[in-house]
């Protein structure tokens, strides 16, 4: 049977840590918390549990989880966010792919809970996230701050039953707030990728991504959530290129 590291990075997560670190516990055989300075009580609540808390300063989102890989003391890895959590499920199939371990990184799905409705269309579900790996068998890539693990055999990649819980917006505020951030990182990465923000893509991108989710992947099903989400999709592309375009054009 192989050792399990939970590895989490957390800022200021002090209303979820503590469902994300119950858990893990009987699943996992070290928690390693990777925490960016936070300045609520996540860290008196970590360390009520039987954790490694170690301090950084945040790199950016895949940075930080390729730092926090690293810090695992044994190979095989289970990585969350500190607003996620394991379903009953999913920590069942953990437990089971202990003695049962086969492929380079196993991906499972994950359920959104947005504004107290678990979300079951549109872009967020399945949402498959790849989050049981071997260390050293991928990393984390992707343009920030839309990080995924990629193993570095597509290949060998296995599926697991169950969930990873995720309490992403409390409120529509909330998710307006992080809209603006994301966008604003998004804009960066896209210009320090040479990356150009024509008028069609401006257009054309935001209408696409509102169709895609709340059209042909059913979106609509869940109700006003469902149509705020597909307009928040839509939204955050929308932003991301004009503050592209602005970069460009301040820039030169």
């Amino acid at each position: 049977m192989i050792n399990l590291s939970g590895v989490i990075i957390t800022f200021n997560e002090e209303r979820k840590i503590e469902q994300c670190l119950k858990s893990l516990q009987g699943v996992v055989d070290e928690i390693v918390v990777i925490d960016s300075f936070s300045t609520d009580n996540t860290k008196q609540i970590c360390l009520k549990y039987n954790v490694r808390f170690i301090e950084q300063k945040f790199l950016g989102y895949k940075e930080q989880k390729n730092f926090a890989a690293d810090q695992a003391s044994y190979d095989y890895i289970i990585s969350l966010d500190g607003d996620e959590a394991l379903s009953p499920e999913l920590q069942q199939s953990l437990i089971h792919l202990k003695s049962n371990w086969v492929y380079d990184g196993y991906y499972t799905n994950r359920f959104n809970n947005y504004c107290g409705q678990w979300i079951k269309h549109s872009d967020w579900y399945p949402d498959k996230k790849i989050r049981a790996f071997i260390k050293g068998k991928g990393e984390w890539k992707g343009i920030n701050p839309h990080d995924s693990y990629t193993v570095s055999n597509p290949a060998n990649i296995g599926k697991l039953k169950g969930d990873i819980l995720h309490w992403n917006y409390p409120s529509y505020s909330a998710h307006n707030l992080q809209i603006e951030k994301f966008s604003s990182i998004s804009a960066q990465a896209y210009y320090d990728l040479g990356k150009k923000a024509p008028i069609w893509k401006i257009l054309f991108n935001p209408t696409w991504a509102f169709f895609k989710a709340y059209i042909l992947r059913l979106g609509f099903l869940d109700g006003l959530n469902g149509f705020i989400i597909c307009a928040q999709t839509a939204n955050i592309t929308f932003l991301k290129y004009i503050k592209l375009r602005e970069l460009i054009l301040k820039n030169g």
